[in-house]
């Protein structure tokens, strides 16, 4: 799965993080580092670029060595708000998507999402283990940007109904299911804490 063109990562760390008592996720403490640095570790050698959205403790990301970039929508409008901010700043035409809070991310995501997106000539590649779909998990087009400031600009802030406007190929994960647990409560942190 060779990547012809270079790609752009953006780590997604710009939620409210109301689940967990509404901490900054990205920085919390997991097996004795941020979340975030986990999901660096994994996502960085699969990318030309990594860009970090975030709204809180900017200069705290900033200490990861990579760009960090805030929505320009305000009011923590979710997901789609980061991905707008990445797409707005990428250096790169296709940009890849991960939440902080993934720290098993898969580490062949981009590989398996580009070879998808570029067989099938679609606007976005989502992950998808059975029939769970991960839409935070994506690789789409900077290209995009301004039809989706349209879409957020309209009012408009769930994910699926964005991505219902695209040409979207869904890519299978089956056999990497463990590889998207995610973190959203103080009890899941602590729960796979100890599974390790």
């Amino acid at each position: 799965m060779k990547i012809t063109a270079p790609i752009s990562a953006l780590i997604l760390a710009g939620g409210r993080g109301s689940r967990m008592g509404e901490v900054d996720k990205g920085l919390q403490l997991f097996r004795g580092k941020a979340m975030v640095a986990h999901v660096l570790e994994r996502l960085g050698p699969q990318a030309d670029e990594i860009i970090i959205n975030a709204n809180r403790n900017l200069a705290q990301y900033a200490q990861f060595g990579h760009r960090v970039v805030p929505d320009a929508i305000d009011g923590f409008a979710g997901p789609l708000a980061g991905l707008h901010a990445g797409m707005s700043n990428a250096s790169h035409p296709l940009v890849a998507t991960a939440p902080c809070d993934s720290p098993f991310l898969p580490l062949d995501l981009i590989p398996r999402l580009h070879a998808a997106l570029d067989d099938n000539n679609a606007d976005l590649a989502v992950a998808k283990t059975f029939d769970q779909a991960h839409p935070v998990f994506c690789l789409t087009k900077r290209e995009l940007a301004p039809h989706l400031r349209a879409f957020l600009d309209s009012g408009q802030r769930k994910i699926d109904k964005w991505y219902s406007s695209l040409k979207v190929i869904e890519v299978q994960f089956d056999d990497e299911e463990a590889a998207f647990a995610n973190i959203n409560t103080v009890e899941e942190l602590n729960t796979l804490e100890k599974s390790g």
